[in-house]
């Protein structure tokens, strides 16, 4: 076997899976973002498709393969050439023609059912491909979970109705929880953003795990889950503008955070008011947002000043265009924008827009900026003294947040790995390729689809992840590469045993590695065996002379003597 392991860490490995995948053999760094599969690893891998493959078999899909070098043209017409913005690897050919590696492939799938099926009796169908796609991750980490180049599963469905893309999404939605429930993962299922796919109905598979990218939401009182990013705000009524007395401006020295700005507000007693909290100042924070093929356009967004602005919703919000905050140079450009004490009330003069959070309703009054330099005014009433462009999904979630789904419950936060995303496409790439099939009555029917990726690389990471202990990995049976790891703690007679024993389970089917090594102690054999994680080792040991070997379990710390004539059926 083509195989080292390593008694260290290597240096680069942030998360369990990455130190450990590393380790013990199953993969090597050939690149930032890229991985080499070696021996091992590819037996894993392989085992995973496998179970895919099987399961798409099962809903009917039918398995096909595209380049993943890809014409500019097809992402042209469809807009996403731009909506990627940097997040795409592209490339000229020596005619000067422009070129990408696929991140994925709507494009091409519509392109390739519109070239080879035109009539109502040829739908529905699924079509899908495992196959290497490409990002240009700002900063790849953490292994296979955050890469440039890695292996993804995606599958479309093609549909005449809405109803029917009803029915293949929940089949695809099936499909995707026997794949996980198959391969020994805890995963939750939780409502998400679209983003540059587009669409409809989105949801995610997140795999439970501490160093997972994604954070989540559950409820206490019923079964509402969202990735952060789709959770919406449950806003409260408006009130009666003309309840609140008017907009008064005060000095505010020395208040640079919200914390010194409430200490003084309720020492000085701005408005009359000794009980101010954090939840009645309103922060505006200035951004830049740059949509493709566009100049930078300044907004503000307004939050309570008891939450922070989530950066990773704001951008989820305004996808495709990209989010940076004004700097010190922006604010010098616009002098008009008083840094640190910036007030909604001036922004519609400045014609600036002005999204705020869903909690900032008609008749709700705040502590804000007054737009001069040491200044706060109170009574500012949403509704009189400024007029919101709309409301944006920008705050942080936290712990404790009411369900916005049953109103009783509260929601509690967990983290989880990114291994499915589904997707009611609709019919945004059939509009823009004029994907049609005739009708029975010869009239046109526009078709819609659907989008159902697998991270198929990513999956062995998060399997990983889920799957070790201090002493290394401890693959399911599903998915291990081998069913059997036998050690020969010996020479002479005791390597000899445990090459036929090897020879006879692999001749009834079983996966098997022997550790057949000379001058290699049992010590490291052993150690090697548990970093390796096979699910069960046989140790072809001292007892051998009386006719037994040992028996172990990955994970477990019981072990049984067994008649070597005995141990090829009780496995």
């Amino acid at each position: 076997m083509f195989l080292r392991t390593l008694r260290e860490d290597p240096a680069e490995a942030e998360v369990p899976s990455h130190r450990l995948l590393v380790r013990a053999g199953y993969i090597r760094r050939a690149a930032p973002g890229g991985y080499t599969w070696l021996p091992l690893g590819k037996r894993v891998l392989d085992k995973i498709v496998a179970i895919v493959h099987e399961e798409m078999a099962a809903i009917g899909g039918q398995e096909v393969h595209f380049p993943a070098l890809l014409p500019r043209e097809p992402y042209e017409t469809s807009g996403r050439w731009t909506e990627y913005g940097n997040d795409i690897f592209r490339l000229r050919d020596r005619r000067g023609a422009d070129f990408l590696l696929a991140p994925t492939h709507e494009e091409l799938f519509t392109l390739l059912v519109k070239d080879l099926y035109s009539s109502y009796k040829d739908f529905p169908v699924i079509l899908y491909q495992i196959q290497t796609k490409f990002r240009d991750e700002a900063r790849p980490r953490a292994g296979l979970l955050r890469g440039r180049e890695f292996l993804m599963k995606d599958a479309y469905s093609f549909d005449l109705s809405d109803d029917g893309l009803v029915e293949s999404y929940r089949m695809h939605r099936d499909a995707y929880a026997r794949i996980f429930d198959r391969l020994g993962l805890s995963y939750t299922i939780v409502s998400a953003m679209s983003g540059a796919m587009g669409g409809s109905a989105s949801e995610e598979f997140l795999a439970e795990a501490e160093v997972g990218e994604d954070t989540y939401v559950g409820c206490t009182a019923c079964d509402y889950a969202a990735n952060t990013e789709a959770v919406t705000t449950p806003a409260p009524p408006a009130g009666d503008i003309s309840a609140w007395p008017a907009m008064t401006a005060h000095d505010t020295p020395d208040t640079p955070t919200i914390e010194t700005l409430v200490d003084l507000a309720n020492a000085e007693k701005l408005g009359g008011r000794a009980d101010w909290t954090a939840a009645d100042t309103l922060k505006n924070v200035v951004l830049k947002v740059t949509r493709p093929a566009a100049d930078p356009e300044v907004l503000v967004v307004g939050v309570p000043g008891d939450r922070e602005v989530d950066m990773k919703r704001l951008e989820a919000a305004l996808s495709p265009a990209t989010v940076s905050l004004f700097e010190a140079e922006d604010f010098a450009k616009h002098p008009d924008l008083v840094r640190g004490y910036i007030g909604p009330q001036v922004l519609g003069s400045l014609k600036i827009r002005y999204l705020v959070d869903p909690r900032i309703v008609p008749g709700t009054a705040w502590l804000t900026g007054a737009n001069e330099p040491g200044r706060h005014a109170v009574n500012v009433v949403c509704g009189r003294d400024f007029v919101p462009d709309g409301t944006i999904e920008a705050a942080e979630v936290r712990p404790g947040d009411p369900c916005p789904a049953c109103g009783d419950g509260s929601l509690t936060m967990r983290r989880g790995i990114e291994i499915g995303h589904i997707f009611q496409l609709g019919r945004r790439y059939a509009e823009a390729f004029g994907l049609d099939a005739l009708g029975p009555d010869a009239t046109p029917i526009r078709v819609t689809m659907g989008s159902y990726g697998v991270g198929v690389s990513r999956l062995v990471a998060a399997i990983a992840e889920q799957h070790h202990d201090e002493r290394g990995l401890a693959w399911p049976a599903a998915v291990a590469p081998a069913d059997v790891h036998i050690v020969a703690t010996g020479k002479g007679d005791q390597v000899d045993a445990a090459m036929k024993l090897g020879e006879e389970l692999s001749a009834r089917g079983v996966d098997v590695i022997v550790d057949d090594r000379a001058g290699i102690s049992a010590g490291v054999k052993f150690t090697d065996a548990e970093l390796i994680g096979v699910p069960t080792t046989i140790v072809v040991g001292r007892r051998l002379a009386e006719g037994y070997v040992e028996l172990r379990r990955r994970g477990s710390d019981t072990r049984e003597d067994v008649p070597v004539g005995q141990i090829s059926a009780k496995l």
